[in-house]
């Protein structure tokens, strides 16, 4: 397949969290090719309006089907949260209505009823996907009797980005949000963690945690999904390229995304800069 045909999928994320995400998705299909982008010169998205996601989120989408991509994972709980309606109900069907993009939310939202026994579950993420509700909103439709809590945690993301993973200052947040969503509701057994980033954190959100209170990390529920869905869709799947390239791109310094990126990823990663 040449270079012009090559039809990569493509993963989304404001920054570094949905590299987590891609990890999990090339351990699972690592024949594809795919492209990483990270708007890192506008992130973090968690604290921004609906409309600005939304802008920065399709301008970046458009970028990726420019490059080939037929189909485009949104790896970011704020760009589902508070984007991937609009897009997948406004804009694609005018500007791309053979592509697809999809999100986490859903995913992570159908396999809860599989984890939690009491019918009871947190969730854990920024300010922007707490604020949507769309975890709650996704779980009622799914599973009307489950309870949804939830727990905003603004200092979480810049924690990890500026490695302070292990100072007092991330175990202090880290206790005091675990404290207020468990106070919220004493009978949550099962907790989302409804941001890409905090697999990072999962060491030190296990040490404050109750040893019967499961953990639902995204990077391998998103992966599955996908599987599933590239099964069900063999239209999408025969399009996507499968020559095991992986490109990442940014919107700020390479060098600096790279450094960050190798955390996240798990290897060594090599960017290039996307103006």
């Amino acid at each position: 397949m040449s270079a012009q045909t090559k039809r990569p999928i493509g993963v989304f994320d404001s920054g570094y969290g949905g590299l987590t995400v891609l990890k999990e998705i090339v351990k699972q299909l690592p024949k594809y090719d795919y492209i990483y982008l990270g708007d890192n010169a506008r992130a973090p998205y968690g604290s921004r309006s609906f409309q600005t996601v939304y802008e920065y989120t399709l301008e970046c989408v458009q970028q990726l089907f420019s490059m080939g991509c037929e189909l485009v994972i949104l790896a970011c709980n704020t760009a589902s949260a508070k984007a991937l309606r609009n897009i997948q109900q406004k804009d694609l069907p005018r500007i791309a209505p053979d592509k697809r993009v999809l999100g986490v939310i859903r995913p992570t939202s159908e396999v809860v009823g599989k984890y939690s026994k009491t019918g009871h579950v947190g969730v854990l993420g920024t300010v922007g996907t707490i604020v949507s509700n769309s975890y709650p909103i996704e779980i009622e439709k799914l599973y009307p009797s489950i309870k949804v809590a939830q727990e905003a945690c603004p200092m979480w993301v810049p924690l990890i980005e500026n490695n302070e993973i292990e100072t007092i200052g991330a175990d202090f947040f880290i206790q005091k949000n675990l404290n207020s969503l468990l106070s919220k509701d004493k009978s949550i057994d099962t907790i989302i963690l409804g941001c890409t980033h905090y697999p990072l954190l999962i060491n030190k959100i296990k040490k404050y945690l109750p040893e019967n209170i499961t953990l639902l990390s995204q990077g391998e529920i998103i992966a599955e999904s996908l599987v599933d869905y590239l099964k069900r869709h063999p239209e999408i799947q025969e399009k996507c390229s499968k020559g095991s390239v992986i490109k990442f791109l940014t919107t700020d310094s390479p060098e600096n995304f790279d450094k960050a990126a190798t955390i996240f990823y798990g290897k060594t990663v090599r960017s290039e800069y996307l103006g």
